[in-house]
């Protein structure tokens, strides 16, 4: 793969995707090993599970975003779980967009927000471009989406499979990608899909049936990864880094991987973060996804502290993997 791809999707009577390593013509599947957990894994984990206690609600001090840089400066913002504003001369970019109060059918299920957004959605500068990285609700917000689309009508790029999704919000601009592939989202924006660790199902629809991936994003001469969700795979990072170059910025989640023996396979746990931070050669790294909802059993601030713990042992300096707070803003 490689090539550049087009803004056309697969029609609605599309019988198979492209087969690959990584698609079999109808689902989806990860190269170096099965991520899927069965019915009695998760009862297992449900019946079993001691989740630690999180605050009903903690307080962020939510804030307009900066103004859109000059030159070549590239500024991200953490709103807040995957959701990031990435702000460069070119473009104002989100990922994974969600302001909903809750992640979950029709946003009536599903645990409840923790702390608001760091950024009012009000306050929002005008969106060019969505990253849309799979189609979790705690990533693939429709409520969101659609008010993206009313006010915006951005560019949204996604994997192979979501653009059904993006257009049930309203959306129109809609390019679908498949691993490797690359497009010009907006002049003077670039983004490649990239490989990831994980998996994919909503309520309805076939489990696996899109595909998941993280962002590659050039622009300004800068590069931005996002990984997305992903289970840490020395393969994926380092092919990255191969044959993309080595990131100025990288967006690597730390939260959401207690129990181990469940979560393993697709959310790293902090210290496979900072192995992803050292496989991609990022210049800087801002950690991501957690704190926000509670999804699995660790405590609210144990990624931190984990974090801490990783980074300390590699060698890292505090600066080199961040840990901005909802609202905070870096500047490449």
């Amino acid at each position: 793969m490689g090539n550049e791809a087009t803004n056309q999707s697969p029609g609605p009577n599309a019988a198979a995707f492209p087969v690959s390593d990584h698609c079999d013509g109808r689902r989806f599947f990860n190269p170096s090993g099965h991520v899927n957990r069965t019915l009695r894994e998760i009862l297992r984990w449900k019946t079993g599970a001691r989740p630690a206690a999180w605050p009903a609600r903690v307080g962020v001090e939510s804030r307009p975003p900066p103004a859109v840089p000059q030159g070549d400066a590239l500024l991200a913002t953490w709103v807040g779980h995957a959701t990031f504003l990435i702000q460069s001369r070119p473009a104002a970019i989100l990922t994974d967009p969600v302001w909903s109060e809750r992640v979950g059918p029709a946003g009536l299920l599903g645990p409840r927000r923790v702390h608001a957004p760091g950024i009012p959605y009000e306050a929002l500068p005008r969106i060019h471009v969505v990253l849309l990285s799979h189609d979790h609700y705690d990533h693939c917000d429709l409520r969101t989406l659609g008010r993206l689309a009313r006010e915006f009508q951005p560019v949204v790029v996604t994997p192979l499979g979501n653009g059904g999704l993006c257009r049930r919000a309203g959306l129109q601009r809609v390019i679908e990608l498949d691993w490797w592939q690359h497009c010009e989202a907006v002049p003077g924006v670039e983004v490649t899909l990239t490989p990831a660790r994980h998996w994919s199902k909503r309520l309805t629809g076939p489990r696996n049936g899109r595909l998941w991936g993280g962002f590659s994003i050039a622009t300004v001469g800068r590069r931005a990864h996002f990984t997305g969700d992903t289970g840490y795979d020395a393969g994926v990072f380092t092919d990255i880094r191969s044959r993309l170059g080595a990131p100025d910025l990288a967006l690597i989640p730390i939260g959401a991987y207690e129990p181990r023996w469940f979560m393993a396979p697709q959310h790293c746990d902090p210290e496979e973060a900072v192995r992803i931070h050292r496989d991609l050669g990022a210049s800087v790294s801002l950690a991501m996804h957690w704190g926000c909802w509670q999804l699995t059993d660790e405590p609210r601030d144990a990624p931190l502290q984990a974090l801490a713990w990783a980074r300390a042992a590699a060698g890292l300096p505090e600066q080199a993997f961040q840990t901005p707070q909802p609202g905070d803003t870096v500047c490449i």
